[in-house]
């Protein structure tokens, strides 16, 4: 008996239909895109920022120390000439001596104040929110507030500090005659304004840190000094290194504090001998009162380069405290 055969109701397949998987390869190409690629993409609007305000000033600026560079506009080409002129200036000198100076006297005693009071801040204290936003308001005051308050408090006939110390016996002191009285003047500035925002960044720090640490140091008869030196220090080397360099970094570019100090038409000199008187406020001087642009920018490039070896000199001498 014959079967009779039924036609086929399926569609033939087609030509055009693509094969199972063919466009793997495409998405796996846009996924490795996606991931390698898109952290480049979000952090590429910081970069084009910098290019424009960091790298194009900066390489500007080195340009203008090239030439002789006036009120009136480009001069000649002079190479190298503003910097032999540069290294030949006590002025300059004494200006880098005073930021140096400065520097030391400011960032040590802050840094070692900032670690003592974030220490104590990591205790279990009644009031921690409160005290923890206490040590931020110096940072939000006004520097043109701050030095005027400083200036009033430093002041040789009525100021508090003379105050104080003609209570104790000891004659009054004209802070701003001499190198060392108004280096710790505007140290003391410094120190107020920053020390609780170094403090914030070692309590940060310190809260990373495990508590066995402590409670086993304390088993052993480790006390409150000897745990913040064997423990703490050590477990917060980063954000000391970055304290030290970001100090480094400010200190070098010291400006405001010295300007409102000094108090009359010999602010911007730092004093009458230039006792005071920073590289940052001398290239201020040079460029913007002198308006010798190429001298005031062969300045400034000796100061990013003294910032870049002061940071280099930091890092390295923290890392091999290891």
């Amino acid at each position: 008996m014959a079967t009779q055969l039924r036609p086929s109701t399926a569609a033939p397949p087609t030509r055009d239909a693509p094969a199972p998987g063919a466009h793997r390869p495409r998405e796996k190409l846009l996924s490795r895109l996606d991931r390698g690629g898109s952290p480049y993409l979000f952090i590429a609007p910081f970069f084009l920022l910098f290019a424009v305000f960091g790298l194009y000033p900066l390489g500007y600026t080195a340009w203008v120390s090239l030439h002789d560079w006036t009120i009136s506009g480009k001069g000649d080409y002079v190479g190298l000439a503003n910097y032999r002129q540069l290294f030949g200036d006590p002025d300059f000198w004494n200006a880098l001596g005073n930021t140096l100076g400065m520097l030391v006297v400011a960032t040590v005693p802050q840094l070692v104040l900032a670690l003592i009071v974030a220490s104590l801040l990591n205790q279990q204290l009644r009031g921690m929110t409160f005290l923890r936003l206490g040590i931020l308001l110096p940072i939000v005051t006004s520097v043109a507030a701050v030095g005027i308050v400083f200036s009033q408090i430093f002041d040789r006939d009525a100021g508090m500090a003379n105050g104080l110390l003609g209570l104790v016996g000891v004659h009054p002191v004209d802070w701003r005659a001499d190198k060392w009285s108004s280096w710790l003047a505007i140290s003391t500035m410094v120190d107020w304004r920053w020390t609780g925002y170094n403090s914030l960044i070692y309590l940060a720090a310190m809260q990373a840190i495990p508590r066995e640490l402590y409670e086993a140091a304390a088993v052993d008869g480790a006390g409150r000094i000897r745990q913040l030196r064997s423990i703490t220090v050590p477990m917060i080397r980063p954000a000391v290194i970055f304290t030290v360099i970001s100090s480094t970094i400010a200190g070098m570019q010291l400006f405001t504090e010295p300007l409102i100090f000094g108090q009359g038409p010999d602010a911007i000199s730092g004093g009458s001998l230039r006792q005071f008187q920073t590289v940052s406020m001398f290239m201020f001087e040079k460029a913007f009162r002198n308006f010798d642009y190429g001298y005031g920018s062969a300045v400034a490039w000796m100061i990013f380069l003294v910032i870049m070896l002061l940071t280099a000199i930091n890092f390295f001498i923290v890392r091999r405290m290891k």
